[in-house]
């Protein structure tokens, strides 16, 4: 048994892993790797224009993977209409832009500074459907990790009044760099998410919130902040969104923060030292904060598209394949002057071996349950598209037995191992551990637990509604080169490609990696296609109670 699976976890599956008719019973697939690499040649192509929603690189997208959906031999797989399926289920998405360049700046002993967006600052549109954000000598607020969580014991905000200030807040947990909070350590629990500290502020009743950067912690450089910052925002339609997000929201660079410190008289590190404590409390910084900038919103809708086989035995069930087929669009040219952010391994890659999954299910013996292939939209704006189905799902989350999301699915190369993001405990790793057992590959902890990747890709709203699911993720103890230069390549193309321009299509990539995966994969859905087993949580996982609410509809639970 693996270190990492617990006997609870092995008893959940054990059926699952031991049914007959799964791959060992059929023929190996044949993987096209050639077919995979055009295919992520083409949708991240520059014609694509980086595959932003709502923008023409969609509409191209959509056709494209409706074609190769076909092509396949899938079924529409979207919502009925008539009684008649369609491919795409429509998401309707708040879209916002900053109206020109915002004018920003922080004022210290009388003196204003101009702040420049995208270098010092980088300020998202307003997602409250405003149409200007006027903010004029606001206080700075510093709220440590600006995060409250009572069953922690621990709140940074200690009762003061934040209405109309704008808070300052460090990413990540209080316990990153060793603190006296229960917060997972150097795992990121969702406290240290920047999407959660937005979302705080909004309960807190600040005006605006900036989350100061530093590589570390964030788990990526500047650039990525800026590039996924300082374009066009979506999310989904709210009722009311200021209960989500305040009216200004962004982030500073750690040397800007560095001298609203020193401004105050006070110190940076020391303050991060401070902010490590339950008995921190609130700092108002010295200087004040101005922005003003009109914003243009509206209503899109874009489409999450879905392809599906039927089950043989057990249709209404459900096993799903999901990736990400949208990209950061057009947005601010790098040192090439490149402005096409064409998101080549972020999510291309996902997507050109999801249809190569497709293929490989159609051409096998079909499975006793159904099998779901679905491309969601908006991942890169805060998982909107999973967010979506998730919330209005066209096949019932109770009978979907498990998600497989595929998400910059290509490695460096063929590996010993693989890994999931993040630190999961769910029976359907399990499945993925004897399955990768068999063909010879070791199941590797996530290696940047602190990076908080459990909840940057499209398995997670699906975990929250209960539902197992994980994002896979390929091995870095590379058979070429062991896991030095599995590091060294992974730190190399998140720090130079990543939401960059650069992250293009290459001829010279190592795709040896590629069938291996994608056996893998196959392997772990089959079985999960084929068996009456229902994946869950482990006992103490925050997302058991969610999934044991629904038992009663799965049969054989």
């Amino acid at each position: 048994m693996s270190p990492h699976i617990s006997p609870l976890k092995t008893v959940l599956l054990a059926g699952a892993i031991a049914l007959p008719g799964t791959l060992a019973a059929q023929p190996a697939p044949r993987f096209d790797t050639a077919r995979i690499s055009a295919d992520i040649r083409t949708l991240a192509d520059d014609s694509f224009e980086g595959r932003g929603p709502a923008t023409a690189g969609e509409a191209k997208t959509i056709a494209f993977l409706i074609d190769k959906m076909k092509a396949a031999g899938l079924e529409p797989g979207g919502p009925a209409a008539n009684g008649v399926r369609g491919w795409t289920q429509d998401v309707p998405l708040l879209q916002a832009d900053i109206a020109g360049t915002p004018t920003v700046s922080i004022t210290s002993n009388g003196k204003a500074r101009a702040l420049t967006q995208g270098e010092e600052i980088a300020i998202r549109a307003a997602m409250t459907g405003q149409t200007e954000v006027a903010i004029a000598d606001a206080p700075l607020v510093f709220v440590g990790y600006g995060v409250k969580a009572p069953e922690r014991d621990w709140d940074d905000f200690k009762g003061a009044d934040l209405k109309g200030k704008v808070i300052v807040m460090l990413v990540n947990d209080p316990d990153f760099e060793g603190g006296e909070g229960d917060f997972g350590g150097k795992a990121m629990t969702y406290y240290g998410r920047w999407t959660y500290k937005y979302e705080e502020a909004a309960r807190q009743g600040a005006i605006g919130a900036l989350v100061i950067h530093e590589y570390a912690p964030a788990s990526y450089g500047w650039p990525t902040v800026k590039n996924s910052n300082t374009n066009t925002m979506f999310d989904i339609v709210r009722a009311d969104p200021t209960a989500e997000h305040p009216a200004m929201e962004g982030w500073i660079q750690r040397d800007l923060a560095a001298d609203l410190f020193k401004a105050s008289g006070l110190d940076f590190d020391q303050m991060k030292a401070a902010a490590r404590k339950r008995n921190f409390r609130p700092v108002t910084l010295k200087p004040t904060f101005s922005a003003r900038y009109a914003v243009t919103t509206k209503t899109i809708v874009s489409h999450n598209v879905l392809g599906r086989l039927p089950g043989a035995k057990h249709p209404d069930e459900t096993v799903l394949y999901s990736g990400h087929w949208d990209h950061l669009g057009i947005g601010e040219p790098d040192a090439r002057g490149d402005r096409i952010y064409n998101g080549a391994r972020d999510n291309a890659s996902g997507i050109a071996m999801m249809l190569e999954m497709a293929r490989a299910f159609t051409a096998a013996p079909r499975t006793d349950r159904s099998v779901v292939f679905l491309a969601v939209t908006a991942e890169e704006k805060g998982l909107l598209g999973s967010e979506y189905y998730a919330s209005n799902p066209v096949y019932p989350l109770a009978t979907t037995a498990g998600v497989i999301n595929m998400d910059a699915t290509i490695g460096a190369g063929a590996a010993r191992d693989f890994s999931i993001s993040g630190s999961a405990k769910l029976g359907l790793l399990d499945l993925l551990v004897a399955e990768g057992k068999k063909l010879g590959r070791s199941f590797s902890p996530d290696p940047r637990p602190e990076a908080g990747l459990f909840y940057r890709s499209d398995h997670f709203p699906f975990a929250k509604q209960g539902v197992p699911a994980v994002s896979f993720g390929a091995g870095g103890d590379l058979i070429d080169g062991g896991r030095a230069r599995g590091d060294e390549l992974s730190k190399a193309y998140t720090l130079n490609q990543y939401h960059q321009p650069a992250d293009e299509w290459s001829a010279d990539w190592d795709l040896s990696g590629v069938g291996p995966d994608m056996t893998l994969l196959y392997a772990a859905g089959r079985d999960l296609a084929n068996s009456r087993a229902w994946p869950n949580w482990s006992q103490d996982s925050e997302f058991r109670a969610k999934r044991d609410e629904s038992a009663a509809r799965r049969a054989g639970d």
